[in-house]
Formats: C-alpha cells, sequence, structure tokens
C-alpha cells in the first residue's frame, strides 16, 4: 500500500483540530487509514499515512485534508468544473501520427492563476512522483509533465522523432543533449535510469514542442530546463503521455482537482484541446461527475445492516459521494449517487456499498454467522498432485522447490534446445538475467539442485511438482500454465530402470493401465529432436494418441553445461493432460 508523508504540525492546521497520536490513529481508522509510522525530518514531526492503492486522490497532503475534513463534515464536497471559453481560444496540441509508434496518447490541462508556498510546491512533486509510482506503473502507462506556461507559447505540437533530430537542454542541466546522447548520459542517474528501458530501444522518441519548437519534455524521461517549473511559477501546463488513455485522463483529473485549490479561481481548471493527426479532437479534463443508481437493497443488504435512506445518504456525503433518494415504487428505492472525477475507484455497487460501511464504522457492523452450509475442497487436480507426492517420497525421493522464472539459457543452449519463440514467455524488463523466462520444463531447477548438492552423497534422488507456462494465443492472456510433475535420479550410474520403474507406478497410483487404447504406451523416440536425452535412451509416454511426457538418460552435454559429474535419468510428465 502507498504511503503518504505528511508533517503533523501543517497537518493538524488544516483539520482545525489538535489530535493526540491516539486520537488521529482512531481518525484514520474510522476512514479507513491507518497511521503507518511516525518520524522526525529535520524537527519536523512526519506522519506516515498508509492509504488504499486505488484511492489516487488521497495520495498528497491536499487530498488527504480535503478528504478528512469533508468525512468530518466541516467542509462541503467541491465542485470541479472547467473554464468556460470557446474552443479557438483554448490551448491547443497537435499529434502527430508517428506518436503511435512509441506512445500514442497525450491529454492536458493548465491551472491558472496558482499561488505555491514551499509546502505545496513540494507536495506537487511529490504527488507526481507518487503517481508515477502507482497508477502509472514506473512511467510505463503515464509520464506526468509539469511546465510554467509563461516561459512557453502555444499551439503544442506532439511528435516522434528519430534520437539524433532532438536536441535540449534537460531540467537541471546547462548542455544541450541529443536524444541518444541523453540515454547514455542517464545509464549512471540513479532516478532516472530505470526509466530508460521504456523508449531506449525505441527507432523513434516522444517529445513535444510548443510553436517556437522549444523542447517541453521528452517523456516519460525528462522534461526541458526551459520550461521548468517554480515556487514563483503561476500558470502551470500539465501534459501527460501515455500508451493507456484511461489512465492518462485519471492522472490528469487527480493532478488538476488537488491542486486547483491554490488557483485564484478555486477548482476551476483551463481546458485544452488535443486534436489528433486524423483530424479528430478532444478536449480535457473532463471534470464532470457521473451519476451511478444502486438499490438501497444493495448497500445494506451487503454489509448487513439495517439503515434508511436518509442515513445512507448522510453517510455517503461523508465519503464525497454526492447522494440523493430516488423512489422506484412502493417501500422500495434506490440511491442516485454522483461520483466526482476525484474518485475513479468507485466503479460499481459494491463500492458504494463499501464507502457506506467505512462511513458506518466496521466497529458498529455486528459479526453474523454466514447462512451458506457449503464448504471449501481440495480441486481434483491437487488432490491428485498431493497423492502424487506422497508416492513419490515413498520411492525414496525428496521434493525440491525451484524458481518459475529461469534465464533464458536454461531453458534454451543448456538443455542442448533451439527457441522458435513459439513456446516460452518472456519477461520484458528482468530485473537479473537469472529471471528472464517463465520455464517451460522443470528441468533447470532439477538439474541445478544437483549442481549445487554435488557434495551430497550418491544417488540423489529428487522431484518436483509445480507449473511450467507456455504461450498460448487462444487463451485471453496469450499463455496458459501448465501443471508437471519431474523427477530425477543421480548417481554413479545412471539408474534408468529407477526412473522408468518410477513412470510406471505414477501411472499405476492414477489408474492408468498399460494399454495403448484405454490407458498409456511407452514408444522409443530414437530420431526425434530432443537436445536434453542421450540418443536412444529416450522414451515418450502416450497417453490416449498423445505425448503427455517423456524419460530417458540426461545427455553428457546437458549434464556438463550445468556442471554435474555424475549420470542422471529424468522423467517429466504434464499432469493436467489427464484432466482436460
Amino acid at each position: 500500500m502507498p504511503k503518504v508523508s505528511v508533517g503533523r504540525d501543517r497537518l493538524f492546521e488544516a483539520l482545525g483540530k489538535e489530535y493526540t497520536q491516539e486520537e488521529f490513529e482512531d481518525l484514520c481508522f474510522e476512514f479507513g487509514l491507518e497511521l503507518d509510522d511516525v518520524a522526525t525530518e529535520e524537527d519536523e514531526v512526519i506522519y506516515k499515512v498508509e492509504v488504499a492503492a486505488n484511492r489516487y486522490d488521497l495520495l498528497c497532503f491536499e487530498g488527504l485534508v480535503r478528504a478528512l475534513r469533508i468525512f468530518k463534515e466541516l467542509d462541503q464536497i467541491p465542485k470541479y468544473s472547467v473554464f468556460d471559453i470557446p474552443r479557438e481560444s483554448m490551448l491547443k496540441i497537435h499529434v502527430k501520427p508517428e506518436t503511435a509508434l512509441v506512445r500514442p496518447y497525450v491529454v492536458s490541462a493548465v491551472l491558472r492563476d496558482i499561488t505555491f508556498d514551499q509546502a505545496s510546491y513540494k507536495s506537487f512533486i511529490d504527488l507526481q512522483d507518487m503517481l508515477h509510482q502507482n497508477i502509472c506503473r514506473g512511467r510505463t502507462l503515464v509520464a506526468i509533465g509539469t511546465h510554467d506556461l509563461d516561459t512557453i507559447q502555444g499551439p503544442f505540437t506532439y511528435e516522434a522523432l528519430p534520437p539524433t533530430e532532438i536536441n535540449f537542454v534537460p531540467l537541471k542541466q546547462v548542455k544541450s543533449f541529443r536524444g541518444d546522447e541523453l540515454m547514455k548520459f542517464y545509464e549512471s542517474d540513479m532516478k532516472l535510469k530505470k526509466f530508460l528501458h521504456i523508449i531506449e530501444k525505441s527507432p523513434v522518441f516522444p517529445v513535444i514542442y510548443d510553436c517556437n519548437r522549444t523542447v517541453l519534455s521528452l517523456p516519460p524521461i525528462i522534461n526541458g530546463a526551459h520550461s521548468a517549473i517554480s515556487v514563483h511559477t503561476k500558470n502551470v501546463f500539465i501534459e501527460c503521455t501515455a500508451t493507456d488513455l484511461t489512465k492518462a485522463k485519471i492522472v490528469l483529473n487527480t493532478m488538476v482537482t488537488m491542486f486547483s485549490v491554490y488557483c485564484k479561481r478555486k477548482f476551476e481548471v483551463e481546458p485544452v484541446e488535443v486534436i489528433s493527426s486524423d483530424g479528430h479532437s478532444c478536449v480535457y479534463p473532463d471534470l464532470s461527475a457521473y451519476n451511478m443508481e444502486v438499490p438501497l437493497s444493495k448497500i445494506t443488504g451487503r454489509i448487513g445492516v439495517s439503515a434508511d435512506a436518509n442515513q445512507v445518504i448522510s453517510l455517503l456525503n461523508r465519503m464525497q459521494l454526492l447522494a440523493e433518494k430516488s423512489v422506484l415504487s412502493g417501500d422500495l428505492c434506490s440511491i442516485i449517487v454522483s461520483v466526482p472525477p476525484t474518485r475513479s475507484d468507485v466503479l460499481e455497487a459494491c463500492d458504494v456499498a463499501e464507502d457506506f460501511a467505512i462511513a458506518y464504522g466496521f466497529d458498529n457492523i455486528l459479526a453474523q454467522v454466514s447462512s451458506s452450509t457449503q464448504g471449501g475442497g481440495e480441486q481434483s487436480l491437487s488432490q491428485i498432485s498431493n497423492l502424487i507426492r506422497l508416492e513419490f517420497a515413498m520411492c525414496g525421493f525428496t521434493e525440491v522447490l525451484t524458481w518459475i522464472l529461469c534465464s533464458y539459457k536454461d531453458i534454451t543452449s543448456m538443455l542442448n534446445k533451439k527457441d522458435n519463440n513459439s513456446t516460452s514467455v518472456k519477461i520484458s524488463n528482468p530485473r537479473s538475467a537469472d529471471f528472464e523466462v517463465s520455464r517451460t520444463t522443470l528441468m533447470p531447477g532439477l538439474l541445478k539442485t544437483v549442481r549445487e548438492n554435488n557434495h551430497h552423497p550418491k544417488p540423489i534422488k529428487i522431484f518436483e511438482v509445480g507449473d511450467v507456462v507456455l504461450l498460448n494465443e487462444m487463451n485471453d492472456v496469450g499463455a496458459r500454465n501448465r501443471h508437471h510433475l519431474a523427477a530425477l535420479f543421480c548417481d554413479d550410474h545412471s539408474g534408468f530402470e529407477v526412473i522408468h520403474g518410477l513412470v510406471q507406478r505414477i501411472m499405476e497410483v492414477m489408474d492408468i493401465p498399460c494399454d495403448s487404447d484405454s490407458g498409456y504406451c511407452i514408444k522409443d523416440s530414437d530420431g526425434v529432436e530432443e537436445g536434453e536425452f542421450l540418443p536412444g535412451s529416450k522414451g515418450s509416454i502416450i497417453h490416449k494418441g498423445e505425448s503427455v511426457g517423456s524419460f530417458g538418460i540426461v545427455h553428457p552435454e546437458v549434464l556438463g553445461n550445468f556442471k554435474i559429474s555424475f549420470p542422471c535419468s529424468y522423467m517429466e510428465i504434464d499432469l493436467q493432460c489427464f484432466f482436460n
């Protein structure tokens, strides 16, 4: 969960009351938050408040104070709006078609006549960082740029150019860099180097220019020094470039609703028109509230409390959800909830019920025994897996658990295999070379286990029951998990007969007869290219005409790749095939 750091004294001043630490912890609990830690920084007491990951409006001091004051019924719910100005008078951003290659979307707005002090300016910068870490997913989905509008001039253009054609002075620098030079320059920057991977391999980099070809930003890496904002900035131009338009709108709305409180016209924002390459235009931000009609029974019934419509409306208002009663028929009624632009987390009736439960007070909800008599139970696959684990153990094998992620070479060259990019799921931004892909077989993990236990007395008899991940275009996520079981025998002889006997025992336990028509059979795989096994030793396990597994003596080259000096035999079966 995100943690928001706020100064205690400033917080209490904004709330209009001095709280003891225990009293403030109680207030946080009532509102569904938690005071996670109390620290001291430069003689100032800092409260670190843990908030829900989907409450982006609580990620800054301004949003937290606003929510708590409304919850305590000290303030009314603000009405957010945009300036009523004709389109021809709006600032404009023209989007070039090349941006579709790297970062296709941009949304924008202006905070006019804003007045910062040091605390609010710091909070403005901190909110951008919090959003980047949270909903923006490390700037991969959305990147925020903020600029001093008085130093630049519209209309603006959002383009995508080869890195060698981009040249500007980045923020906090005095020297001009080309786009490709910036990538090398920031490789050693502890803060920015983690964002370079987002665009560094792209043939074009996204860039925003004003009408004088002054670079505003190179998203998602760095802003230009020319338009840098400061505590003295009066007009802030905000642009959010994105690969996800919905999240870009949420981020923009969060920025402007939180800090329009410091504008001369409170809670009013100047819109910007974004014109796409096909001529279609949209005006941002959209600060309109949307209405949701929820039956009263769906709110109170889900929580298990009795409350009338007026009580529900009062409690929802405290959660920044403006509500009113709507009579359906007879005694039935519903609640019409107006969801403000700050509450992107409210999507369905259950979200409204959750807010009602928070305002009602979790301590006030009586515990009830569930009327459901249906009990849970293990799935068939899990039951069989546990029985097979027990059978392996009774055969003298020890269970191991290995990582589901491995290096790319572990499932290819180390096993004498070639990858045609049709099976393995690759990690787009691996933190380590040891975790580049999802495993497609359990074999590398078992061989690594033997390698790390070479000093162990022989024989080494180990097994694993776990998932592998395979690409599958038919699946909605493009991949599928398969439950495999595998065993490995290592001694001064291959132990092929041990592994062969183990295959037969496992099939016997699963009540699958050794019959090519109704059960399984073992076929010689000699001639089939299977680099991990010694030629002539591999057997394929056939069930109902399909190969469900294999076993054999591990190829000496594979053993050498894993630095294992003793012969090994190995078996692996796709357990899920028996449950299709």
